[in-house]
């Protein structure tokens, strides 16, 4: 491995320390070599600490900067923000080279932060580690384009494609969540243990009420890890089912947000009452009642909810995936098989045919003790 690679490799290190410290912004990472090949300052953006990492570093560094190189993985920004222009200050630390892995997507920046390091004699590489340093930021990448979280739909479920054994009693099929505990687990401990990850990677996570109902779940981040805000619980629930007695609603500590488009006004105060936020959303349809899926994504854009990841039962799953509002996938599967009669991944009710395959792209790989993991892409996050 190279000087370069060692350098970049703890500067993408650098920025993945700033998941879940750092939305709406990036995740950025900075290392600063002074002339004699050595490290002499580094830096992690969050964003409570306002200063970017490339700042951080050079203020760490000092006189030492001068003639050195910076390594980061994203462009420094070339505007003013809550923070002057990181390009200029680079400059002015007499930075001589500058290692990047990207081009900020950010329309503000997007090459003028290259552009300005470059007229001031700086040399600058581009494209070191880009694909990792691409999907570090890819829901970044997605919020600043188009105002909206990157979704990811996760799922847990036999080799047969099933999330759990038939239901008893009065649950709905459908209702039942991916990889729930209706009946057991289906996946093991270290595959659970990795949906927190999963979890805390996110802004959000979403669920039907059906799921609320059926699985009375947390729907929380038990990582462990740091976070700047809560996982943002998002319910959706067109009439305001939600039962008073969920764990859900016991836990909730302005961190549950339910979406309802048909409700009556008494019972969204009486819900409210209870420290849920509720707001509503435009329905489908005069004929569907439910919330408009396109419409709660920009709804929680507007909530600088930069990811999204969708744990929901069957009819949900496909409602996602059938609107068009799926990024990727995150499917766990474990080495069983339910049979017939179990809940399917997805399952339609009817309305919004979608004709033809729904095709994955860019899939990897991942293994979790006995169990395994696909992740893919329906949409390319930089388009």
């Amino acid at each position: 491995m190279t000087a370069d690679e060692q350098s970049m490799r703890r500067a993408l290190e650098l920025a993945r320390a700033g998941i879940g410290l750092v939305s709406p912004n990036p995740a950025v990472g900075a290392v600063v070599v002074d002339a004699s090949g050595n490290e002499a300052g580094f830096g992690t953006h969050t964003y409570d600490g306002i200063k970017h990492a490339e700042i951080l570093a050079l203020e760490q560094a000092g006189g030492r900067a001068r003639g050195g190189t910076l390594y980061m993985n994203l462009e420094p920004c070339s505007h003013q923000g809550r923070t002057g222009p990181c390009a200029e200050a680079v400059i002015a630390a007499g930075i001589a080279r500058v290692v990047c892995s990207m081009q900020d997507p950010n329309p503000l920046v997007a090459g003028q932060g290259f552009a300005m390091l470059r007229a001031a004699g700086i040399h600058v590489e581009i494209g070191a580690s880009e694909a990792e340093a691409k999907k570090l930021n890819e829901s970044f990448a997605k919020y600043i384009w188009h105002q909206i979280p990157l979704v990811t739909l996760k799922g847990a479920m036999t080799l047969d494609g099933k999330i759990a054994p038939p239901p008893s009693g009065t649950r709905h099929p459908t209702d039942v969540a991916a990889g729930g505990s209706t009946g057991g687990w289906i996946t093991g401990e270290i595959a659970r243990q990795h949906v927190h990850q999963l979890r805390h990677q996110h802004d959000a996570i979403m669920a039907g009420v059906g799921t609320v109902i059926a699985d009375d779940p947390l729907l929380t981040d038990r990582s462990g890890l740091p976070r700047r805000r809560p996982l943002l619980r998002v319910i959706l629930d067109s009439w305001l089912r939600l039962p008073q007695t969920s764990r859900l609603v016991k836990t909730a500590k302005d961190d549950v947000l339910v979406l309802c488009s048909s409700a009556d006004d008494s019972k969204q105060r009486e819900i409210e009452q209870l420290g849920i936020r509720v707001e509503r959303i435009a329905p489908v349809s005069k004929t569907d009642e439910r919330p408009d899926l396109s419409d709660v994504m920009r709804h929680l854009g507007k909530h600088e909810i930069t990811s999204l990841l969708i744990e929901g039962g069957a009819t949900l799953n496909w409602t996602a995936l059938s609107s068009g509002v799926v990024d990727k996938l995150f499917l766990y599967y474990a080495p069983k098989i339910l049979g017939e009669g179990s809940v399917p991944f997805t399952a339609s009710e009817g309305a919004g045919a979608h004709h033809g395959a729904i095709q994955a792209r860019h899939l990897q790989l991942h293994q979790f003790g006995e169990d395994f993991a696909v992740e893919g892409y329906l949409k390319d996050p930089y388009q």
